[in-house]
């Protein structure tokens, strides 16, 4: 009924890392806690989402801001959805705004989706290809 499949006096064998190495996806997925604040430069290869307050320069392969988040600086993400407070610069593949979102603003992008209800000042410019 039941068998050995291993040796129990066998030195154990390593096991590959747990987080995938590519970027995007799942890799580094980071959230920054309500109680949070953070002032200086976020960068990582994975996505970031926050629900305290940023006070600085953010570099992810994808943002969101949290309902209750706030984030103050420059941004570079390919993916950017806010659902809260974003005063800045954003650069950007795909920019999504919900209706709670109150964006001021410049934002480069290829892709634009705006919610009934959210408020944005500043201008829009496309990417170059």
């Amino acid at each position: 009924m039941f068998s050995k499949t291993a040796d129990p006096t066998a030195a154990p064998t390593p096991t590959a890392p747990s987080r995938p190495a590519s970027p995007g996806g799942n890799a580094g997925r980071s959230v920054l806690g309500s109680d949070l604040r953070i002032t200086g430069e976020i960068t990582t290869t994975g996505s970031v989402e926050v629900l305290g307050e940023i006070d600085g320069n953010i570099t992810a392969h994808g943002l969101i801001i949290g309902a209750e988040g706030r984030v103050t600086g420059s941004v570079t993400a390919d993916t950017v959805e806010v659902r809260g407070k974003l005063d800045g610069k954003i650069a950007c593949e795909s920019f999504t705004l919900r209706s709670s979102a109150q964006v001021k603003a410049d934002i480069t992008t290829n892709a634009v989706v705006i919610e009934s209800g959210a408020q944005i000042e500043g201008r829009f410019l496309k990417r170059k290809a």
